[in-house]
């Protein structure tokens, strides 16, 4: 009997890793702050038929509203209720979302703040974002309803009641991170709230969750209130499917606390994937791509099939939450665009695609003092619907990196390519290197500063192949450069090191 509910543990645990997405569809994009009509649209008209697997979604709890009209992204990390409204829209809006996305196969994946409810210093009232009244004063919150029984106060060891040594792993875990009212995730009732929560995301049809904040979690906690989770819709997911569990524990090594304590629970955002590979790209240190070919778990990095993996995210695009200035985002379009196509080529880890939205940048001794700004928004603060533009991009501040056709193509690459393990590699010593997967798909990066003239084995069977850096496979022609591969695998690829991409990638499905 002890084998057997050993068995089923493992079985559930297990399960919170795999992503729950389609067959053939191998990445999810973060429309960062998008609303939820919006992304039913983007299901619909562009990510479902380019393949992408799912959409990770801000955080859909109720939320202090900060600084009216001028409403900064971070309000939506401090709820003070669990009712599924935000400014991104209502539960019918997020229900109708999510039936518009799976009937799709593009599943939604909730970005979760179970650690805490909004700052101490919040005040009382209804600046709401759908006007639940809160006093985090005296950490009243009638919507959930939760009081001040329940929250970590009396266990923090410092004397402001704030994390101030992350050394201390019961301060981490037991104080308050940046004055956030801190759950007491140890307490029965507060543990039932917590599962209601996430229950009534998965009845709608979610397919996983991130965990906000889980470093700031007991693992035992967590663990429980996970397991306790229900399993899928069986609308959109075969009977006893779990729940996929992303959890954000930044660890760059040197604190007290380790992503090994999390691994029982589910897949870690492994942080030092995008740090590393944005030092690499922009050459700092003497780092050069042909130090990638033991790139994953020879770099440090945890098991593959326990990662989540991303170049950039909302927190660290911004100078913050991990990774510093070797970070590479939209700002740095040339070399962002290398890196995430590396990423979607290489086999490690789960690829998660940002999309972002544009802020102006003001650096002041060092920091960004804008990086606070929400999303376009009208004069009221509502945020403003993704216009589409006639090329396929997005305006009004709305970044899209997933609709750049380069990020787009890789995802597609990824896809097509998937299960084919990392073969061929080549290198110059330097920054011009090529791999393969299997005999489906073939990349080359020149990010030296000379011309890069190379006839290479691809693997891949004799044909021409359109390059879907450059362009694409358009009917029975390409409209970017063809690259042809010889009756014995090999391809010439000459790219030079002033292209606006300096790569190229090519992949069976792309072949004329």
């Amino acid at each position: 009997m002890k084998l057997l509910l050993l068995l089923v543990s493992f079985g559930l645990c297990s399960a919170q890793y795999n992503p729950n997405t389609r067959a053939g569809r191998t990445s999810i994009v973060h429309l960062f702050e998008w609303r939820w009509d919006d992304i039913a649209a983007e299901c619909e008209r562009f990510l479902g038929p380019n393949g992408f697997g799912g959409v990770q979604i801000s955080p859909p709890s109720e939320n202090i509203v900060l600084n009216n009209p001028w409403r900064p992204w971070y309000q939506r990390y401090q709820p003070i209720s669990n009712n599924l409204c935000s400014r991104s829209g209502n539960h019918q809006q997020l229900q109708d979302m999510v039936t518009r996305c799976n009937n799709v196969g593009v599943y939604i994946y909730a970005d979760v703040v179970i650690n805490h409810m909004c700052g101490g210093g919040g005040g009382a009232g209804t600046h709401s974002a759908c006007g639940s009244y809160f006093n985090a004063n005296t950490k009243d919150f009638p919507a959930v309803p939760y009081s001040g029984w329940d929250f970590n106060d009396g266990k923090c060891r410092t004397g402001s009641g704030e994390i101030e040594n992350y050394n201390d792993p019961y301060q981490v875990r037991d104080c308050r991170l940046v004055g956030l009212l801190d759950l007491a995730l140890e307490n029965e009732y507060v543990r039932g709230k917590t599962v209601d929560y996430l229950n009534s995301l998965i009845s709608i049809g979610l397919a996983g969750f991130r965990i906000d904040a889980a470093k700031h979690m007991w693992p035992g906690d967590l663990k429980i209130i996970t397991d306790r989770v229900q399993n899928l819709n069986t609308r959109w997911f075969a009977g006893g499917t779990r729940p996929f569990i992303f959890q954000e524990v930044i660890d760059l090594g040197g604190e007290a606390i380790s992503y090994n304590e999390y691994l029982g629970i589910g897949r870690i955002t492994e942080f030092k994937y995008g740090a590393k590979l944005g030092s690499v790209i922009r050459k700092w240190n003497g780092e050069k791509l042909s130090y990638l070919r033991n790139w994953g778990e020879g770099w440090g990095f945890m098991a593959s099939n326990r990662a989540l993996v991303f170049v950039d995210n909302h927190d660290n695009q911004r100078g913050h939450g991990a990774g510093g200035a070797s970070i590479l985002t939209f700002f740095d379009a040339r070399l962002y665009k290398m890196g995430v196509g590396f990423m979607l080529a290489h086999p490690y880890g789960f690829t998660r695609i940002m999309s972002s939205f544009r802020w102006p940048r003001n650096w002041v001794n060092g920091k960004d003092v804008n990086e606070w700004i929400g999303p376009p928004s009208y004069s009221d603060g509502s945020t403003k619907p993704v216009p589409i533009n006639a090329d396929g991009t997005c305006g009004d501040d709305w970044v899209c990196e997933h609709r750049w056709r380069q990020i787009k193509n890789m995802a597609i690459f990824r896809n097509v390519v998937d299960g084919q393990p990392f073969s061929n590699w080549w290198d110059n010593g330097s920054n011009q290197v090529a791999f393969g997967r299997g005999n489906r798909g073939f990349i080359v990066f020149n990010n030296d500063d000379w011309y890069l003239d190379a006839t290479l084995y691809t693997g891949l069977p004799a044909g021409t192949y359109c390059d879907v850096i450059s362009g694409q496979k358009q009917g029975s022609s390409c409209t970017g450069r063809q690259i042809g591969v010889g009756n014995d695998g090999y391809a010439r690829f000459q790219i030079s090191n002033n292209d606006e991409d300096p790569f190229a990638a090519i992949h069976v499905d792309a072949r004329l």
